[in-house]
C-alpha cells in the first residue's frame, strides 16, 4: 500500500485520503491548476457505459480526456475509480474518433495517492456498479483488514491478489493501443506515480511534485516502472530515499518530457496533442506497440510481479505495522508528515539534502 506521499499541506496525505482498498497512501500536495477537460468536447460519461462518479469523460477534436475527479481528496484512488478508469480507457481505446487520451486531475493537484479513508466506500460502490465479489474474495474490505491485522497470519497470495488487480487497472493505460499523454499540475506522489509511469508521455508543471515517499515504509512501486523511466541509479537515488522531484527536475532526470510554468501547462499540453492526433490512428497503434515490446521484453511483467509481492512484504514489516498502529492512533496525515519530517521534505517540498 504504501503510507503517503507529501504530507500535512496535503502533499501526502494520508490525512486526506489514504490507500485505497488495499490501496497505499493519501499523498496529497497543494499545487496549481486544475486539470480541465476540453472546451466543446461531448459529455462522453454516458457512452462509457454508465454515469461516472470519480472521473469525468469528454471526446472532442479527436482527444479522448479522462479527468479524475475527487478533488476534495486529492484525486485519492479507491476500488471505484480504479474500475472506472479500467473501463473509461477501454471505451477510449475502441472509439474510432479517439486518437489520444489526455488523463489528467481535478482541484489543485493530480493525484495524491491511495484514499485508505474512503476505501470501504469505494469497495462498496463497486460492488454496486458490477456486482459483489464472492464471499471471502481478496477485494472485500473485511479480507482487506483482516489481512492486515497483526493478531492474524498474513496471506501473501490474498494480498496479491488484490494488489495485482490495482495493477492491471493502472496498466490498461500502458496496454491501450491508443497513446495517453498524463498532464501533472501541483502534486502525483505514492499510487498517483502509477498512473503517470503507465501513461506514455508525461508533461508536468514546473513547479510541481513526483515520487513515490512510500519507498521509506509501507510501500513498493506496484508498477514498477521507475528505472524503465528513469534508468537504475536513478531509480535506486529516489527509492532508497523516497525523495521527490519538481517538475523541472523531472525533465532533466527524464521522467517527464517537458515542464512548463504552471500557467503554460495547458496551452503546451494542448499543442502536443493536437499534432497526435494528425496522426493515423493505425501508425499510432504501431509506433506505441514497438516501443513498449522492448519495455516487455526486458522483464516488466516479472519486475511488477515482485514488486506487487514487496508492497505487501512492506505493509507486514515491524515497520510497516509500526506505521499502521501511528496511522491508526494519531491519523494517516500525522503518520506521513512524521515519516516526512525527518527528511526535510514534508508537503510540497522537494527539498534533497
Amino acid at each position: 500500500m504504501g503510507g503517503g506521499g507529501a504530507a500535512s499541506t496535503g502533499a501526502d496525505g494520508a490525512g486526506a485520503g489514504g490507500a485505497g482498498a488495499g490501496g497505499r497512501d493519501a499523498d496529497r500536495a497543494d499545487g496549481a491548476g486544475a486539470g480541465g477537460a476540453g472546451a466543446g468536447g461531448r459529455d462522453a460519461d454516458r457512452a462509457a457505459g454508465a454515469t461516472l462518479r470519480t472521473l469525468r469523460y469528454t471526446v472532442a477534436d479527436g482527444v479522448g480526456r479522462i479527468v479524475l475527479d475527487r478533488p476534495e481528496r486529492g484525486n485519492g484512488i479507491t476500488p471505484l475509480l480504479l474500475h472506472e478508469l479500467e473501463r473509461t480507457v477501454e471505451h477510449a481505446d475502441l472509439d474510432p474518433a479517439v486518437r489520444v487520451i489526455v488523463l489528467s486531475g481535478a482541484g489543485t493537484g493530480f493525484c495524491g495517492g491511495y484514499d485508505l479513508v474512503e476505501a470501504a466506500e469505494g469497495a462498496a460502490a463497486v460492488s454496486e456498479a458490477v456486482g459483489a465479489p464472492p464471499p471471502g474474495a481478496p477485494t472485500e474490505p473485511a479480507v482487506i483488514a483482516r489481512n492486515h491485522d497483526p493478531s492474524r497470519p498474513w496471506d501473501p497470495l490474498a494480498d496479491h491478489a488484490m494488489m495485482s488487480r490495482n495493477v492491471r487497472a493502472f496498466m490498461s493505460l500502458f496496454h491501450a493501443q491508443t497513446p495517453v499523454v498524463c498532464k501533472v499540475h501541483g502534486f502525483c506522489v505514492a499510487g498517483g506515480t502509477d498512473l503517470a509511469l503507465c501513461s506514455d508521455l508525461l508533461v508536468i508543471a514546473a513547479d510541481a511534485k513526483i515520487g513515490y515517499p512510500p519507498a521509506r515504509v509501507w510501500g513498493s512501486p506496484t508498477t514498477a516502472l521507475w528505472a524503465d523511466r528513469i534508468g537504475a541509479q536513478r531509480a535506486k537515488r529516489l527509492l532508497f530515499t523516497g525523495d521527490c522531484l519538481s517538475g523541472s527536475e523531472a525533465v532533466e532526470w527524464g521522467l517527464a518530457i517537458e515542464a512548463p510554468e504552471p500557467e503554460r501547462l495547458d496551452e503546451r499540453v494542448e499543442a502536443l496533442v493536437q499534432r497526435i492526433a494528425r496522426m493515423p490512428a493505425s501508425q499510432l497503434a504501431m509506433m506505441k506497440l514497438l516501443v513498449n515490446q522492448q519495455t516487455m521484453a526486458q522483464g516488466l511483467h516479472a519486475t511488477q510481479l515482485i514488486g506487487t509481492v514487496f508492497d505487501g512484504i512492506a505493509r507486514h514489516t515491524d515497520v510497516g505495522y509500526a506505521f499502521q498502529r501511528r496511522a491508526a492512533e494519531a491519523g494517516f496525515r500525522t503518520a506521513v508528515r512524521e515519516r516526512d519530517e525527518p527528511f526535510g521534505d514534508a508537503g510540497l517540498s522537494t527539498f534533497k539534502g
